[in-house]
């Protein structure tokens, strides 16, 4: 798992079966600070509802997005499972 930001929302007009109705998020990857970046911004499926600007936990898991999509195989890499609360400060 990585901390990430959401920084805008991806379109696509032909999308994989398993991501039909699924919010695509475009995600920068933060080190364990918050703060400095950690490579390029990421497309993942979004499966808790977040929004551009706030701050969100990704996985890789592969096992982890088929189970949130409900299906037998996805190419699928990226999903968001959890929003940071903006009330926590990152120690």
């Amino acid at each position: 798992m990585q901390i990430a930001t959401v920084i805008g929302n991806a379109v696509s007009t032909i999308k994989h079966p398993s991501m039909q109705g699924r919010k695509l998020m475009i995600c920068l990857p933060r080190m364990a600070d918050g703060v400095t970046t950690d490579g390029y911004p990421i497309v993942a499926v979004d499966g808790i509802g977040a929004g551009v600007g706030e701050k969100v936990i990704i996985t890789s898991d592969g096992r982890g997005a088929r189970e949130m999509l409900n299906v037998d195989a996805t190419p699928v890499r990226w999903t968001i499972v959890g929003i940071q609360d903006p009330n926590t400060s990152q120690q």
